[in-house]
């Protein structure tokens, strides 16, 4: 592995452009020219017309919808700068699919997070840079470095001057108590935990409260929405438990099948997401989604990997 290029560059795939140009303009850079098309049969094909000889090479894209083909426009490019010689590769993963198949949860379950992290690795990636994975454990099925940031820093920034005494910070389940503890120590709020249980299957949920939600304001503080059925049926139990208001937070907006419907009819007040994930027009001209930018955070992020600087104080200011 080489360790340092001469020069950044920006590459962006399908994924998320806007937020590869915002990256790129707080570097005071622009995302260089990439040809990303695909053949009459769906092959993803990629050419650069720059050269990126001797460079420090950062591909800005999110591995979502649609998964396979953005994962696959990653692999390809990587590969392109590799093969085009370039000082260092590294994947800026704003969001990294596949993360939730990081175990053997029944038998014969693949672990498709680690054989992800082995194509990036044998694409020619040098190394990865992401933010918030869904279990932080996956840093570990790299053998190559792995720059973990965080949301929660942003998120709790956000909502730290707005918060007061009848505010409290809760976790969507038992599993996201860790995540959730940590955000309530950022803003210094109380803690509740909603814990979903299913009796027998097939069985309707039972949602119950851990914690003081009574005449409270509820934040749900989790890492990704995806459907939203867990983060509305909590909601509803707060409310049902005596919450005033519920307000969710999370780092990664997947919001898909009938995520918006839910959210509509929810009792949730306000979904703040960070745009690691491009999202639809209609969903961010939606009252109930609030879209924040991690671009400053990782251009930071990736300016302190070149510049070979302490990446934990980025966070500082």
């Amino acid at each position: 592995m080489i360790a340092h290029g001469n020069s950044i560059e920006i590459l962006a795939g399908n994924s998320n452009k806007a937020l590869a140009d915002a990256i790129a303009a707080e570097l005071k850079t622009v995302v260089s020219d990439a040809e990303i098309g695909k053949f009459s049969d769906g092959e993803i094909n990629v050419t650069l017309p720059n050269t990126v000889r001797g460079k420090d090479v950062f591909i800005v894209q999110s591995t979502s919808a649609p998964v396979n083909d953005n994962l696959m426009e990653l692999l390809i490019m990587i590969d392109a700068c590799k093969r085009a010689s370039a000082g260092r590769i590294t994947a800026v993963m704003p969001y990294f699919g596949y993360a939730r198949q990081d175990r053997k949860a029944r038998p014969r379950d693949p672990i498709t997070a680690k054989l992800v992290a082995d194509m990036l690795t044998s694409a020619g990636a040098d190394r990865v840079l992401t933010i918030d994975l869904h279990a932080a454990q996956i840093q570990g099925f790299f053998n190559i470095p792995v720059d973990h940031l965080y949301g929660a820093p942003l998120l709790a920034r956000y909502y730290k001057n707005k918060m007061d005494e009848n505010w409290v910070v809760v976790s969507p389940d038992v599993g996201s108590v860790g995540r959730a503890r940590n955000f309530a120590s950022r803003v210094n709020a109380t803690l509740a935990i909603v814990d979903k249980r299913r009796p027998k299957a097939n069985a309707i949920e039972i949602m119950n409260v851990i914690g003081d939600v009574k005449g409270k304001t509820c934040l749900v503080v989790d890492d990704m929405v995806d459907t939203a059925g867990t983060l509305c049926q909590g909601a509803e139990a707060l409310i049902k438990n005596g919450a005033k208001e519920v307000y969710a937070c999370c780092t990664h907006g997947v919001l898909s099948g009938p995520a918006m419907d839910r959210l509509n009819a929810s009792p949730i007040k306000e979904l703040l997401v960070l745009d690691t994930i491009n999202m639809p027009e209609e969903i961010r001209k939606n009252p109930k989604v609030k879209v924040m930018s991690v671009a400053k955070l990782i251009a930071k992020a990736i300016y302190t990997i070149y510049s070979d600087s302490s990446l934990s104080a980025i966070y500082e200011d």
